[in-house]
This record gives C-alpha cells, sequence and structure tokens, in this order.
C-alpha cells in the first residue's frame, strides 16, 4: 500500500518591491506613515524566536495524519473501523453490506480494517484485529464466500479481499489485449504467466501460443490468439502447469483472466487494431523491450489505445518511456510498482482514474519481479459494476462475430462476444446483413465457453457458437429479431487523424473498422477541417 508522509512545508521569499517600503518606514521614525507602529531590532529578534518556537512545536505536534479517499456508496472498497463482537442485528447488516459490495464488484469486494469512513487511518490493537478478522469469515461463511488477506505494512490496518465461490459456472472474467512492437516478448511473457514455466532465453515459451508453422519458424505473432490465467478464492494462482487443460482452470477459478495476444510488426498492424476493436477489451498490457526501448510500433499501439479510451499499464519499461507518458498527448500519470503493497495500490486506483498508469519491470528467464504482475492480475476489479452489467443485459441480443469454424459432424461454428443482451441456447436470431441487405434467421444449437458447454450467454462474454449450416460468407453479426437492423453503403464520420504518411484527400481508400466490421472504403468528400488534425467526411 501507499505510504503517507507529512508534507512540505513552502516558504515564499519577500520580493524587492515588498522590502521598500519597510525600510523607508524605519526611516522616517516610530510611526510609519502608513499607521504602523515601528518597534526597535532587539524586540523583533525576540518576537522572530518566540514564532520559531511555536513553528517548531507545530511540526512536532501537528503531523498529518494518513489518510485515504472518502468511502465511497458505490463500489465494491468498503471501510471499517473495526467488527469486534457485533449483536445479531448487526452481524445480518453487516452481511448485507458484504453481499451489496460483492455486487458492486462483480464477485470481488475490498474491505479496509481499521479505518474510518473519512479515510483517516487509525489502526486497531492485535486482539482488536484478530475478533474483526474473525468477523469478516463468518460474514463471508454466511454467504458461502471466502476471503484471503493481505495486510500494509508499518500501518497497524489490515486489506482484505473477499471473493465469491463460483457457482452455476459463473466467474469474474476481465480481457486483456497485449500490444507492443515486434520481438518485444509478448508472446514469451504470456507464455510464463499460463504456462507456469520460466524462459529458457531462445523462446521456448511462447511455442504453445502460436497457432501457424511459419510464426514458429520465425518467431513473431501474425495473428490472434487467446490464453488464461485463472486465480481461486484465495487468490493463488492457477494455469497449465496445475491443470492439463482449460475446463479444469475454469472449474478451479473464480476469477479468469483472459489475454488476447496481438501482432507487434507492422505489417500485421490491421490485424492487431482488428483485435481491439473487435473484443472489446477492458484493459491493455503494453509490452516494452528494454534491449530496444520505444522502438517500431510501440507508440502506433500506445496511441490507438488511447485513441479507443482503453485503459493501459505497462510491462518491462525503460526510463524513457516514463517522459513519453507524461507528454501533453498522453497525460499520463507514471507509476512504478516495486512491491506487493506497490501492486495492490496500483490495481484499485488504475481502475478508478484513467490518467494512472502502472509500469513493471520483469523477466520472463529469470522470473524477476512476475509475482508482482501476478498479485496486480489477482487484485485488478472490472470497469463496470453490477448495475451497468444488469442494465447491458436488459438491452436486445447483439453478437459480433469475429472468426467462423466448419466442425464436422456440427456445422458451422462462430466465434466472438457478446455486445448486449442475453443469449440462450436453442434461442432464435438473425443473422447479415447479405450482398442484397437482408438478415437470415437462424437457431442457435450449443453454446461453449472457454472450451467448456454453458446454457445461457452474457453481455461480455467471449464464446462459440454452434449455428445451422448455410453460406459461410453471410455471416457478420448475429442479432435478436426485435432489435431490426438496418445497413447502410454510405456515413459520415469526424475523425482525428493520429499520424499518416500521404495525403488524406478525396478518393483515397481506406479500411474502416468498426466493431467486428473490416471493411474497405473510399472517401468520397472532406467538409472541411473543424480543428487542429480533426476532420469530418463522407465515404
Amino acid at each position: 500500500m501507499r505510504k503517507y508522509q507529512a508534507g512540505p512545508v513552502l516558504v515564499q521569499p519577500l520580493t524587492l518591491d515588498q522590502i521598500r517600503p519597510n525600510v523607508r518606514s524605519n526611516l522616517q521614525g516610530p510611526s510609519s506613515g502608513n499607521g504602523r507602529r515601528m518597534t526597535s531590532k532587539k524586540t523583533r529578534l525576540k518576537k522572530g524566536k518566540r514564532r520559531k518556537r511555536r513553528r517548531s512545536k507545530k511540526t512536532k505536534t501537528n503531523k498529518t495524519p494518513p489518510y485515504l479517499p472518502p468511502e465511497a456508496e458505490e463500489g465494491n472498497i468498503e471501510y471499517k473501523l473495526k467488527l469486534v463482537n457485533p449483536t445479531q442485528y448487526r452481524f445480518e447488516h453487516l452481511a448485507t453490506q458484504l453481499k451489496w459490495r460483492l455486487q458492486e464488484g462483480r464477485g470481488e469486494a475490498v474491505y479496509q480494517i481499521g479505518v474510518e469512513d473519512n479515510g483517516l487511518l487509525v489502526g486497531l490493537s492485535e486482539g482488536d484485529m484478530r475478533a474483526s478478522l474473525k468477523t469478516l469469515r463468518r460474514m463471508a461463511e454466511k454467504y458461502g464466500k471466502r476471503g484471503g488477506l493481505r495486510l500494509r505494512q508499518k500501518l497497524p490496518e489490515k486489506e482484505v479481499l473477499v471473493r465469491k465461490v463460483p457457482d452455476d459456472q459463473q466467474f469474474l472474467d476481465l480481457c486483456v489485449a497485449v500490444l507492443g512492437n515486434v520481438d518485444s516478448g509478448k508472446s514469451t511473457l504470456l507464455g510464463v504467466l499460463t504456462q507456469g514455466e520460466l524462459d529458457n532465453g531462445r523462446g521456448r515459451a511462447r511455442l504453445d501460443l502460436f497457432r501457424h508453422l511459419h510464426e514458429i519458424q520465425t518467431g513473431r505473432t501474425s495473428s490472434i490468439s487467446f490464453e488464461i490465467l485463472g486465480f481461486n478464492s484465495k487468490g493463488e494462482v492457477v494455469n497449465y502447469s496445475d491443470s492439463r487443460t482449460a475446463e479444469e482452470i475454469c472449474e478451479s477459478s473464480s476469477k479468469m483472466i483472459t489475454f488476447i495476444d496481438l501482432a507487434g510488426h507492422h505489417k500485421y498492424l490491421k490485424t492487431t487494431i482488428f483485435g481491439l476493436t473487435s473484443y472489446c477489451p477492458d484493459f491493455a498490457m503494453l509490452v516494452v523491450s528494454a534491449n530496444t526501448g520505444i522502438a517500431g510500433t510501440t507508440r502506433e499501439h500506445l496511441g490507438l489505445a488511447m485513441a479507443l479510451k482503453v485503459p493501459i499499464f505497462i510491462v518491462r519499461t525503460v526510463r524513457q518511456l516514463e517522459y513519453v507518458l507524461k507528454l501533453p498527448g498522453c497525460n499520463k500519470v507514471p507509476m512504478v510498482v516495486v512491491s506487493p503493497d506497490d501492486a495492490v495500490t496500483a490495481a484499485q486506483q488504475f481502475a478508478q482514474s484513467s490518467s494512472i498508469t502502472p509500469i513493471f519491470t520483469l523477466s520472463s528467464v529469470s522470473g524477476e519481479s512476475l509475482a508482482l504482475l501476478k498479485v496486480f492480475f489477482n487484485i485488478l476489479p472490472p470497469l463496470s459494476n453490477s448495475k451497468e452489467q444488469e442494465e447491458l443485459m436488459q438491452q436486445l441480443t447483439e453478437f459480433q462475430v469475429d472468426e467462423i469454424y466448419t466442425v464436422p459432424d456440427v456445422g458451422t461454428v462462430v466465434g466472438g462476444t457478446l455486445y448486449s443482451g442475453v443469449c440462450r441456447e436453442g434461442e432464435r436470431l438473425v443473422v447479415g446483413p447479405t450482398d442484397e441487405g437482408r438478415f437470415l434467421r437462424l437457431k442457435v444449437g450449443s453454446i461453449h465457453r472457454n472450451r467448456s458447454a454453458c446454457r445461457v450467454l452474457r453481455a461480455g462474454q467471449a464464446v462459440t457458437l454452434a449455428l445451422s449450416n448455410f453460406d459461410r460468407s453471410l455471416l457478420r453479426k448475429v442479432r435478436g429479431p426485435k432489435m431490426n437492423p438496418t445497413i447502410c453503403w454510405q456515413f459520415e464520420a469526424a475523425i482525428v487523424l493520429l499520424f499518416h504518411a500521404k495525403t488524406f484527400r478525396r478518393g483515397f481508400q481506406v479500411t474502416v473498422h468498426v466493431g467486428n466490421v473490416r471493411q474497405t472504403a473510399t472517401v468520397e468528400c472532406l467538409h472541411g477541417k473543424v480543428s487542429n488534425n480533426n476532420y469530418k467526411l463522407g465515404s
């Protein structure tokens, strides 16, 4: 956790113009022209000594107490001064309060013990702290939850993470897109995190992530791949070192991190843009090589994530990167993580403030600081609370198709993300549009999430759907019949030109990325420059 200290005292010196009136008044005698009575030099020295003594007493006694931000009514963070021997009525109230915080955190709640509601860190005795933690465990057991403890160093307070035990295959799932220049170690880092084995320095850890032969031969990612990392209710890592299949990881985990491994080479930049716009990641992890620093597509990936308003944190960095984050175009506050307490603080503040950018320095070969990144992923909360998630599920069903497969004895299988609404097995939807602008009806045969069968799909979840046999070229989006979808051949858009090597003019061909849709378009006209690098065009 962050360590708090008393703030510095700022002394502002007098200017020459402020000094001269006093000098002139002393020359005029005991009483100056402005009505002030002048004193002797000896008297002024005595008063100065008394002021110094008063200041020294204040600095000794009035130290600024450590504070946290005031407790918010919404969110998954709760402050409690102590929980010692509550009555039955008080206990029921506390348990209901815990249930509310778990709903706000979609399965996770953070309790700050020894902290008042205004954020003042008071602390407790060792006996009261043990009794408070015992009460909190009883509260968690009442709703079938389990708690994991994290201790704050050098302060008599404790921070408790309460995580919901997964039931009915419902676990907290966060999606993290992995960005960075080619040969920066993105796939190697994911291999170390998900496989549980360190790299040998020659790229052995990344081999399981590659999908094509040419990726293995060149060592460069050219397609989009997915990897998962789980955490159980005790905060322990669940990966392929303990489990053989993805199904076992899902069964043992109460929190899942789904990594989207994106290409770093400039040749595959369109594939990277498609991964960012189509899969709607919650966060982005920018990996920077300590050898090459900021090179190649690093700046482009950083600009894309910021343009799409995806919260971004950085792994394996150099000092040069902190300077880039502070530039006017970024306006980010770098937060270097060097301890487990820093990782906990970074995870909480990163989800609350878009200006915070956590930075991790680690090695996939020696494993240095790898545990800090795991602590960060374990504590990292979702961006949306339960109310926002419920509102998204109440909307009409829309499923974005990202990939299409043909499976023997099954038929057409599509993979993608449910953008809004709820989808159930056997439900009838419409798919399209076709070249004629029509939408065709179909039936959902089965649903699989992380290679495990499930019956209900909720908004924000990435799954695969087995559909009835029909022409694959017709697939683009799957929607509910009540949505009454429409199509368009032309549209107007206000764009921000981040960087471009050629002249942007009428007739220029571009690739438009709208969600999961990738479409070649032609600029028909430019309506003029709205502001600096901002244009309004029709295509």
